[in-house]
Order: C-alpha cells, then sequence, then structure tokens
C-alpha cells in the first residue's frame, strides 16, 4: 500500500510533539532528515530529536541520513528510536557492510541516491535493502522544486522490483506537492516525503487527510 510520510523538515520544531498525535491518524510514517552541513549545505537535527519524539507517537521513524560516513552514527540513531536508517550510496564506500551494520541494530535498511548519482549505482542492491529512496531534488533544502528527469530512476527502480519480483519499496524525497504527486505516483514510488506541502498548511493532519482521499490511499 502506498503511504504519504510527513517530512519533519519543515515542521515547526516546537510544535510537533502537539501535532504528532493528529498526524499518526492519518499516516503511518514520519520521515526524518538528518542533515549535517557537510554532506550537504544544511544542518537539521540529531538524536535528541529523534530520541524525544519516539515515545509520543508509534509512527514509523524513516530517518533519512544525510551526513558523511553515517557508519560513525547508525548505532546511535537505532539507540533514538529509528526504525529505518536510510544512508546516501554517496557517503560510504562499502554499501553492502553499512546494510548489514543497520540490520544487525534490529532496523530497515535502506539506500538514497542524490539527483546526480546514476540509478544503476543502487541496482546491485536493490535486493538486499527495504527501501531505495529517490531525490527529486538537490539534498540538503527544503520548498525546492521537483526536478522532472528524476521521475526516470523510479521508473527503473519500479522495472527492475517487479521483475525481480523484489518487496523494496520505493521512497521519493524532493518537491512532491498536489500538483505533482501524480506524477509521481504515475512513475511507481511507494512512499511519498512530503514537507512544506503538509506543514505549510495551516492544518497539516487535515490537509493529509484531504490527499489521501483525493489520490486514493485511504
Amino acid at each position: 500500500m502506498k503511504k504519504i510520510a510527513p517530512s519533519i523538515l519543515s515542521s515547526d520544531i516546537c510544535d510537533l510533539a502537539k501535532l504528532l498525535p493528529s498526524l499518526e491518524k492519518e499516516a503511518e510514517w514520519l520521515h526524518l532528515d538528518v542533515m549535517d552541513g557537510h554532506f550537504v549545505q544544511n544542518i537539521t537535527f540529531g538524536f535528541p530529536i529523534i530520541k524525544s519524539l519516539r515515545p509520543k507517537t508509534k509512527m514509523f521513524f524513516d530517518t533519512h541520513s544525510m551526513i558523511s560516513k553515517p557508519e560513525r552514527y547508525f548505532e546511535r540513531f537505532a539507540e533514538a528510536g529509528s526504525n529505518a536508517i536510510t544512508f546516501h550510496l554517496e557517503t560510504v564506500e562499502k554499501p553492502l557492510n553499512a546494510i548489514k551494520q543497520i540490520r544487525a541494530l534490529g532496523c530497515k535498511a535502506g539506500i538514497a541516491l542524490n539527483n546526480q548519482t546514476s540509478a544503476k549505482k543502487a541496482i546491485p542492491f536493490l535486493h538486499e535493502v527495504d527501501l531505495v529512496l529517490v531525490m527529486g531534488i538537490e539534498a540538503g533544502f527544503g520548498g525546492q522544486k521537483l526536478i522532472p528527469k528524476d521521475l526516470e530512476k523510479v521508473r527503473l527502480f519500479r522495472k527492475e522490483i517487479d521483475s525481480r519480483k523484489l518487496s523494496t519499496l520505493i521512497s521519493f524525497d524532493g518537491g512532491v506537492n498536489r500538483q505533482t504527486l501524480p506524477d509521481v505516483i504515475e512513475a511507481g514510488a511507494d512512499i511519498f516525503a512530503m514537507g512544506s506541502a503538509i506543514f505549510g498548511k495551516e492544518n497539516p493532519a487535515e490537509e493529509l487527510k484531504l490527499l489521501k482521499k483525493e489520490f486514493g490511499f485511504c
């Protein structure tokens, strides 16, 4: 089943704890963008925020690690309450070792590709991971417009996953809103990380409910 995953990058962190109960009624996943100011230019949040949110909801935490040398922090992400840890292939020398490290911590493992990275680099690992994340924008900043050519990666992964009968999910992150969501659905994604399109509204949970109904997620 396809899912919308609210991305807290665009939320008011101070109000997020109060919003979680209403969001939880409409969403199973929460997308957590962790940025280090090195792999990407921006800096967001880290372990303390994840840990503080964890007791307040049963939502699935997909931690999107946009940091250099992420292996150093997998254990701390897991301890903070992450259910899945998704790292960028551009940041590790031995992806298979990183995948195994995440699984050993009891978390789902995901790989991500920045929009300049060829989809071919992820093909050898599709059968090893629980999800593959396609960036539809330049990693590091929210509120950007979706780059249409990045949908071709989704189509390639969809074809590959289906032909090999894999259970790997395709997540799409960046520029997803009411106008672009139909194209991302058509391309074949399963998980849709949506930030400003949800948290930019006065009532994020109500907007999420409307989106689900409009696009058949219910």
